[in-house]
């Protein structure tokens, strides 16, 4: 059943203008506000408002958003409790969110693709430096205005915070949170994850804005939970017939794709730099193929 509509009603110093969204938990208004301007307002359901847990997740992602500063982060700008409703204020990003602009779109082109990884990854490395692990790092939770090329990460409705005392998470142990067709292996035991489970969700989108495919081809959540647990994804050379991408590339992806966290690059920034240095040439990355590599030896014989 759809939330009540309350547009045209002020909710903590916020005029809500329409409603624009709906998610599991919230649903989403564009608001005015006479200082800041344009905003997106968070409204906790009705039917979790009176959830202890329920509220305290909520809370919870306004608090993991306002400690997670960088311009790639929609920026929470206030949170709290107007009589019976519970709300959370974002900044206003202009777009609309990655996996429609995906839908309308398909395939991207790998400079675009590696634009949008470079600002997630840095969002993404923020939140790392102050011990938040996102979760939940999928195309819906991404703005992008394709006008301007600019990305922005939101959404930390399910994020954890590594220093928190593992007896007060708000999940029960033995069940694994986020979006199955996004989440790292290693979430599925339900274990506490760390920032590598981003990278290897990171790497999952950056596979599908430059094939529009996803490398594991499980076609019921029973036979993807099994692929992400025991196959190999599909390389991404040879998921879209006729199309080849820098073996460097490639490369850079499937590695953090891959089943081991350790497997993986070190940092979520890590990974950025090996998608852009594999289309620019740089750190050893090639951006023309075996012409590259051709190249590479004849430089490596004049030494």
């Amino acid at each position: 059943m759809a939330a009540e509509n309350i547009s045209g009603k002020s909710v903590g110093g916020y005029q809500l203008l329409e409603r624009i969204g709906e998610g599991g938990t919230a649903t989403v208004y564009k608001a005015e506000h006479p200082e800041l301007g344009t905003c997106a307002v968070k409204i906790l359901k009705e039917s979790l408002a009176s959830n202890e847990t329920g509220v305290k997740r909520f809370l919870r992602e306004a608090g993991y958003g306002d400690r997670v500063i960088h311009p790639s982060v929609v920026k929470t700008h206030s949170f709290g409790e107007d009589g019976d409703l519970y709300y959370l204020s974002l900044e206003w990003a202009d777009g609309v969110p990655l996996n429609k602009y995906l839908n309308k779109t398909g395939r991207v082109p790998p400079k675009v693709a590696s634009k949008i990884v470079t600002q997630l990854a840095g969002a993404l490395n923020a939140a790392h430096e102050v011990g938040i692990i996102h979760r939940d790092l999928k195309p819906e939770n991404i703005m992008y205005d394709p006008e301007t090329q600019v990305a922005k990460l939101l959404d930390f409705g399910i994020a954890r915070d590594e220093e928190a005392d593992p007896a007060e998470r708000l999940t029960k142990a033995g069940f694994f949170v986020g979006t199955l067709q996004y989440v790292a292996p290693e979430a599925l035991s339900g274990e506490l994850v760390g920032a590598s489970a981003d990278i290897y969700s990171l790497a999952k989108i950056t596979y599908h804005m430059l094939s529009a495919e996803n490398p594991h081809d499980g076609r019921s959540p029973r036979q993807l939970f099994q692929q992400l647990l025991t196959a190999e994804p599909t390389p991404l050379n040879q998921i879209v017939k006729g199309t080849k991408f820098p073996v460097a590339l490639e490369e850079a992806v499937m590695k953090a794709l891959s089943r081991s966290p350790s497997d993986r690059q070190s940092t979520v920034i890590q990974f950025a730099e090996d998608i852009e240095n594999s289309l620019t040439g740089g750190a050893n990355g090639s951006s023309d193929g075996f012409m590259g590599t051709i190249k590479g030896m004849f430089s490596k014989k004049q030494k």
